[in-house]
């Protein structure tokens, strides 16, 4: 950190702009050649041979620099990943050097002064889940292939040994540099952190990290075999399913999970409860438990860290859940197999800005199949009563009537086109009688009641009459004008995500909060950057929006989720978490200006 280190002791004691550290010029000699010695630019610092890449996060952030922090897989005696485990490889050294973050900052704050006075550094703290992240991953790194002398000047190595770029753990972080105190910030950034990071690999547990990789094989064996079973998901016996009051972490004292004797089934030598394909539903009493456990199912879309209770809880990866949404937009959705008619309208060509709780449930649903969801997630207390069920009675009462509910349409889901539901159900009994496995959870224990609810419904001589089959596609083509991130008449980009829950770009302002299956703020941010790459990427006038998703991931799958970021959007957050394809369509679905159309083919 020598070179470091006279870059910010060079400066103007009150700069606010860093400039000689982010240009990082060097003055190179060649010992070996007769050549005079040239000036290049590197803002890469090393200590040893970790490397610390310091870039400005934005034009409005100078004092609160981005640093990428590589170190040799070598260095910290592991093996280089193959792409099966590199994200929880990645993902376990993030949450192992929080620990020396958490530390750097328990020694510089203080609670009178704001953290431009005080300075701090800034780590992303994921959740339980495991995601694709800018802030942990592996990549190929060049090596320091000199020697510093005084001041910025370096040396050459010209030895014959090969230096290669080499497999390296990255992580990025942020850092607050302390107003107008440079001996400070020189103190954080060539001393403090760099031994804070000489700590991390000292104590490195590669045991820790064995069983993080065992454990990430045993939830990719267990969604394999999922794939191809009969099951649409799988919670373990012993999991931990409540969650402390206000956090993400498991609640100490709660009552482990344990499967109904039929149901138990063992999977790669895990043993707990399958849940069938088909229609489920979840019931029981106020505060029994039933919404933690649809809540566990979803979170089990994503795997999860050892600790967080639910790591063996997996559930299809196209699961969605669905809920009412009123007041968003929808554009030219099919949704007659849930509306018939409208005053004014074709429910099967339907458009409005501002959706009722049943149209919007209903093209929530449209949407989620067309997009190849087969597991809906659906919570009694997020929906639109009149879309989940009609009573006997009412149906007597009330003739004329536009809503065929979803307890009519939801065995045909299953059966036309494989889509299963699990249901939370507490107050109506309407889905008994069509359910294929019904269970009741009391005192957050879970029990079989299928049998038991099917005599109910004899009893009461309950009787399903259902409508004739309907048409589930959908055939959308969505045009370029009006599909960007240039506000009309502007000449600038726009984007930014409000922590509120909404996506701003060009003249769109997109409300996400109904997207239940975004697990972090940072999977917004990245929603947002996707989006607008969608938008400028674009050079066709018929957008194949399937297609255009899918080569994205296709590039992250290749080059990390980071090469969306730009510093332009001083309001977006620089840590990124890969949200789902299914997340990026319903992101598309809610803009409220596109020009998408029914029909269009594409040429």
């Amino acid at each position: 950190m020598k070179r470091l280190k006279s870059k910010i002791l060079s400066m103007e004691p009150n700069t606010t702009t860093y400039k000689a550290m982010y240009e990082g010029s060097m003055t190179i000699v060649d010992p070996t050649s007769t050549m005079p010695a040239y000036v290049d630019y590197s803002s890469t610092y090393y200590n040893e041979s970790i490397g610390f890449d310091i870039s400005t996060t934005h034009k409005l952030a100078q004092d609160k620099p981005t640093v990428v922090i590589s170190i040799p897989c070598t260095t910290l005696g592991i093996d280089v990943p193959d792409k099966s485990t590199e994200s929880v490889e990645a993902d376990f050294c993030l949450r192992a050097f929080k620990k020396y973050i958490d530390e750097l900052n328990a020694e510089l704050y203080n609670r009178s002064r704001p953290d431009n006075e005080n300075g701090k550094y800034y780590l992303c703290a994921p959740g339980g889940e495991i995601i694709k992240r800018n802030t942990a991953y592996f990549a190929l790194c060049p090596q320091k292939d000199y020697t510093n002398g005084s001041g910025s000047t370096v040396y050459l190595l010209n030895d014959g040994v090969p230096r290669p770029p080499q497999m390296c753990l990255c992580i990025r972080i942020q850092v607050q540099f302390p107003l107008k105190k440079l001996r400070k910030t020189f103190q954080m950034m060539c001393k403090d952190l760099p031994e804070a990071v000489d700590r991390f690999v000292l104590d490195f547990d590669v045991d820790g990290l064995r069983k993080a990789t065992e454990l990430a094989q045993k939830q990719s064996a267990i969604r394999d075999w999922l794939k191809n079973s009969d099951y649409c998901a799988f919670v373990a016996n012993g999991s931990i399913l409540p969650r402390a009051k206000g956090t993400d972490l498991p609640m100490l004292d709660a009552i482990p999970f344990r499967s109904t004797p039929d149901d138990e089934i063992e999977v790669c030598g895990v043993r707990g409860m399958g849940i069938k394909k088909g229609v489920t539903v979840i019931t029981g009493g106020g505060y029994s438990g039933k919404s933690t456990l649809l809540d566990a199912i979803s979170a089990g879309i994503y795997d999860h860290a050892l600790g967080d209770g639910r790591e063996l809880c997996i559930t299809d990866e196209s699961a969605v859940t669905i809920s009412a949404e009123d007041g968003r937009s929808v554009k030219h959705v099919n949704i007659s197999p849930f509306i018939k008619w409208l005053p004014g309208g074709d429910t099967s060509d339907f458009s409005t800005d501002h959706a009722s709780g049943s149209t919007s449930q209903a093209a929530n649903i449209m949407e989620a199949v067309d997009c190849n969801a087969k597991l809906l997630l659906i919570d009694e207390d997020r929906s639109a009563t009149n879309f989940m069920i009609r009573d006997r009675m009412m149906k007597e009462l009330i003739e004329k009537e536009p809503i065929t509910p979803f307890t009519d349409r939801v065995n045909e889901l299953h059966k036309t086109h494989g889509v299963s539901t699990i249901l939370v159900i507490g107050g109506s009994g309407e889905y008994l009688s069509i359910a294929d496995k019904i269970y009741m959870m009391e005192d957050y224990l879970i029990h079989d009641v299928t049998e038991k609810s099917k005599n109910i419904c004899s009893s009461y001589n309950v009787t399903s009459v259902f409508p004739s089959s309907a048409n589930w596609q959908q055939c959308r083509t969505l045009y370029s004008d009006r599909f960007s991130s240039y506000p009309e008449g502007s000449g600038t980009e726009k984007l930014e995500v409000s922590d509120m829950g909404f996506v701003i770009i060009g003249d769109e302002k997109i409300d996400v909060r109904g997207l239940h299956d975004i697990v972090s703020p940072r999977q917004l941010d990245a929603l947002g950057f996707m989006l607008r790459y969608l938008e400028v990427s674009n050079n066709d006038r018929k957008i194949d929006i399937e297609r255009k998703i899918n080569d994205l991931y296709a590039r992250t799958d290749e080059e990390g989720i980071d090469f969306l970021y730009s510093p332009f959007f001083t309001t977006c957050e620089r840590f990124l978490d890969l949200p789902r394809k299914q997340e990026l369509m319903a992101l598309v679905n809610r803009m409220r200006k596109i020009n998408m159309v029914k029909g269009g083919d594409f040429i």
